[in-house]
């Protein structure tokens, strides 16, 4: 059985959907509308334009008149569970594609921050973002004021600049201005579910504006314990990129303090599928807070190299204390990331700066 979540979106999954739409609204034509539903060009959909589909053949199906295309969702989504086991962010499709107009902003408005409980209308809401920034950032804003913590997550999600699978909103990887009165407001939230989406678009910005993220982040430190979190969190990206000040603020800056030796890597060729094998020792001259990564310079298919840089430790450690490591790294093809032959390189970075690099064959 598949595990792509694209493949979850069966005819028996939707016809459970399409009944509930029938009870609120009795002529809805089931049939007709799975039919059109998984007919060309559904097989060659991946997950987000299969939504999309769902949301344009809902439109055909629906009554033409939006508020009551809408009424008759909020009937039925309340039926689909929550969040984390829902599927049906198609319902968030219709009203970016149908909801748009002015005449029905607070329509839709409203719809979002009802669904995003069942949902997350974090993609349907960037184009309301792009054509009408900032009367929708400021509808951003009071959600993030908002109780419930779906729509307070939405406030930020939504707004990130670089969302995983969402429009980019290019106007905030130039100028993050607009963005950060909401993190702000939400830099002491209790719920984990918003924090993480705060770190993550706090970590957006960071590569585009690392100095001001940098500033951000020694404004925020030590003020709570929760934006502590985010703050390391959404430095993730300054931390593998070695940025000297983020790296003094979470107290990795002593690095002449750290002797380096013994590094080994075996063996020297490998395979496609194999693994890799590495030790080294680190001695510490006085206490220090050691932060350890090895970063890998992987052949791409032009032949040309890409570094990714892995997280092994964080650790304080004693006066002459010594600690050896010793790691695996798999060379298996991911659905992230597929291995191309070629010489490939290894090096470990101790708090931020390369201590040692050695060289390894991966053959095809």
């Amino acid at each position: 059985m598949s595990d792509l979540l694209k493949d979850l979106i069966t005819r028996e999954y939707l016809q459970e959907i399409a009944v509930d739409i029938q009870s609120a609204y009795p002529p809805f034509q089931v049939e007709a509308f799975l039919n059109a539903t998984f007919s060309s060009p559904w097989d060659a959909l991946e997950l987000k334009g299969r939504m999309k589909h769902i949301a344009m053949t809902l439109g055909k199906f629906l009554p033409q008149d939006y508020p009551e295309a809408i009424s008759i969702i909020d009937k039925t989504i309340v039926n689909q569970g929550n969040w984390r086991d829902s599927l049906c962010w198609f319902f968030l499709d219709f009203i970016e594609i149908f909801g748009q107009d002015e005449e029905y902003w607070d329509v839709s408005i409203s719809a979002m921050a009802r669904y995003t409980r069942y949902a997350s209308a974090e993609f349907a809401v960037r184009p309301f973002i792009i054509n009408h920034q900032e009367r929708m950032m400021a509808q951003m804003y009071e959600w993030s004021k908002n109780e419930c913590e779906h729509i307070r997550r939405l406030s930020s999600e939504g707004c990130r600049p670089a969302l995983p699978w969402g429009q980019a909103l290019n106007a905030f990887k130039k100028d993050p201005a607009p963005v950060l009165p909401i993190l702000a407001q939400l830099k002491t939230d209790p719920a984990i579910y918003v924090r993480k989406s705060v770190a993550n678009n706090l970590n957006d910005i960071s590569k585009t504006h690392p100095d001001l993220v940098a500033k951000i982040a020694k404004d925020w430190y030590g003020e709570n314990e929760h934006t502590n979190w985010i703050v390391k969190h959404g430095c993730r990206t300054l931390l593998k990129k070695g940025n000297a000040e983020v790296l003094s603020l979470f107290g990795f800056d002593n690095a002449e303090s750290i002797d380096f030796d013994g590094f080994s890597l075996q063996p020297s060729a490998v395979n496609i599928g194999e693994e890799i094998t590495f030790s080294f020792t680190i001695h510490l001259k006085s206490p220090t807070k050691v932060r350890l990564e090895y970063a890998i310079d992987f052949v791409k298919a032009n032949g040309k190299r890409n570094r990714k840089i892995f997280q092994i430790s964080e650790i304080a450690m004693k006066e002459n204390e010594k600690k050896t490591y010793t790691k695996k790294h798999s060379l298996a093809d991911l659905s992230t990331r597929k291995h191309y032959g070629g010489m490939h390189s290894l090096s470990i970075i101790i708090n931020g700066a390369e201590r040692g690099t050695l060289d390894f064959e991966l053959n095809n």
